[in-house]
C-alpha cells in the first residue's frame, strides 16, 4: 500500500491525527512502528467501545507495525480524571489485579499476539523514588494542567481536585517515555494526556510521538458512551443471541457510527443501506451479523439471525434458549429471589440494576410479566422456565 493509502485506512473512524502530516513521516522510516494504546483494567469486560481502539491498533499491525500495548496495573490504581465531574473512586491493587486477569487474553481476540508487546506500568512508575515523582512534576506547569476541560469545568463549579488526579497525565506521558513511543492512540476524552506524553518524550530528547484519536462509541441506550457500569454495553464474549438481539436494540441513528467504528463494511455500501426509502432494520440485520462474525464466526451470525427473527418477528418463545443453571447459593428454604438470580445469571450488573429492570416491566416468566421487585419463587416454579431480562436475552432455567 502506499503511504497515502495505509493513512486513508487509518483514518477511518478517527477525530484527529496529531499530526497527519508527522504520520506520514513516520510510515516512510520503512521500520516497523511501536504504537501504543493504554488500557487502565478498572473492569473485567472488553466492550464493543474498547474493540473501537484494540482494532485500529490491529490496522497499524495488519500494516507490519508493533502494537505495544500498555496495561495500566499502576494507573488504574489512580483512577483517570478523563471526563469526570469528581474524583473516581480509587481501585485496590486485589480489584486492578483482578482485572488484568479476566482482559488479558481476551483482547488476542482482536489483537496479533506475535506483533504485540506488552508492558505492565506499574514496572517503572511503582519504581519511582520521591525524588523521581518531584523531577518529573517539575517537567510540566500547574497552568497546562489545569488547561484540561475537566479540570477547568470542575474549578468553576468549586469541585475539588486531588492531587493524584493532577498526577495521572503526568504518569500516562511517562510510559510513552518507558517504550519511546511513535505513535499513541486513544479515545477523544485522552487528548490532553496523549498531548502531556509529546511534551515529555521531547523534554526527555525523544521524537515525540503521533497522536491518533477515535471518538467514544455511544452505548445501547442511544445517549451515554458505552461503559460497563451503565450497563448500555455489548461485550465480545456476549452470547451470539445476545450480542444479535442487543445489536437491534440500537437506536436507528447510531447504525452508520457503528458501521464505520466496529466493522470493516466499507461506508460508501453503509450509506447505500440507509438510504433514503431504505429500511434501517435490514442495515441493522447487517449489522448484527458483522459484529457476530467478527467475534465468533459467520456461521453463529446466520444462526443468531434466524433465532432473532424466529423469537422476535413472530413473537414466538424461544425453544433453543440457552440453558441456565439455577445457583444453589440462592435457594433459601427453597426459594430463589428473581432479583438476585438475574445478577447472578450475568443478566444485570446488581441485584439493584436488577430490582430496576423488574419495575420497568422488562422481566418476565414464560411469557408473564414480574411486577414484584421482591418476588421470590419455589425452584421447582422456575425449572424449565424461559426467563427473560429485556427485549431480547432469554435463559432457559434449569437446575444444578
Amino acid at each position: 500500500m502506499t503511504i497515502d493509502d495505509q493513512i486513508a485506512l487509518l483514518k477511518r473512524g478517527t477525530t484527529e491525527i496529531i499530526s497527519e502530516a508527522d504520520l506520514a513521516e513516520k510510515l516512510k522510516l520503512g521500520r516497523p512502528l511501536r504504537v501504543k494504546l493504554g488500557v487502565d483494567p478498572t473492569a473485567k469486560d472488553v466492550t464493543l467501545g474498547w474493540a473501537v481502539v484494540l482494532r485500529k491498533l490491529r490496522q497499524f499491525q495488519d500494516l507490519g507495525h508493533t502494537a505495544c500495548l500498555i496495561i495500566g496495573d499502576f494507573t488504574a490504581q489512580i483512577g483517570d480524571p478523563s471526563g469526570k465531574s469528581k474524583t473516581r473512586r480509587q481501585l485496590s491493587r486485589e480489584e486492578v489485579q483482578a482485572n488484568v486477569d479476566a482482559v488479558k487474553e481476551k483482547v488476542f481476540r482482536i489483537l496479533d499476539p506475535a506483533k504485540t508487546e506488552i508492558f505492565f506500568n506499574k514496572d517503572w512508575l511503582g519504581a519511582m523514588t520521591f525524588e523521581d515523582v518531584i523531577r518529573l512534576c517539575s517537567r510540566y506547569t500547574v497552568a497546562r494542567i489545569l488547561e484540561r476541560d475537566d479540570f477547568t469545568n470542575r474549578l468553576a463549579e468549586q469541585k475539588p481536585i486531588a492531587m493524584h488526579e493532577i498526577l495521572y497525565p503526568l504518569c500516562q506521558g511517562m510510559d510513552s517515555v518507558e517504550i519511546v513511543a511513535d505513535v499513541e492512540i486513544g479515545g477523544n476524552d485522552q487528548k490532553f494526556n496523549n498531548l502531556v506524553g509529546r511534551t515529555l518524550m521531547s523534554q526527555y530528547g525523544q521524537e515525540p510521538q503521533v497522536v491518533l484519536l477515535c471518538p467514544l462509541l455511544v452505548g445501547t441506550d442511544g445517549k451515554e458512551k458505552m461503559s460497563q457500569s451503565l450497563g448500555n454495553y455489548i461485550s465480545i464474549d456476549d452470547a451470539p443471541n445476545d450480542m444479535f438481539g442487543k445489536t437491534m436494540s440500537i437506536p436507528d441513528e447510531l447504525i452508520e457510527n457503528w458501521f464505520e467504528l466496529c466493522t470493516d463494511v466499507p461506508m460508501d455500501e453503509v450509506r447505500e443501506m440507509l438510504a433514503e426509502g431504505r429500511n434501517p432494520r435490514d442495515a441493522k440485520m447487517r449489522l448484527g451479523r458483522e459484529l457476530v462474525g467478527l467475534y465468533h464466526s459467520p456461521e453463529a451470525a446466520t444462526a443468531a439471525q434466524d433465532y432473532f427473527v424466529e423469537t422476535f418477528s413472530r413473537r414466538s418463545q424461544p425453544v433453543d434458549a440457552e440453558d441456565a443453571v439455577i445457583p444453589s447459593a440462592l435457594v433459601i428454604e427453597g426459594e430463589v429471589s428473581l432479583a438476585a438470580l438475574i445478577a447472578a445469571l450475568e443478566m444485570a450488573e446488581s441485584n439493584g440494576k436488577a430490582k430496576a429492570l423488574i419495575k420497568q416491566g422488562a422481566v418476565s416468566l414464560d411469557g408473564e410479566k414480574v411486577e414484584d421487585q421482591s418476588a421470590r419463587f419455589g425452584v421447582d416454579e422456575l425449572e424449565g422456565k424461559i426467563l427473560r431480562v429485556g427485549k431480547h436475552r432469554f435463559r432457559r432455567l434449569v437446575l444444578g
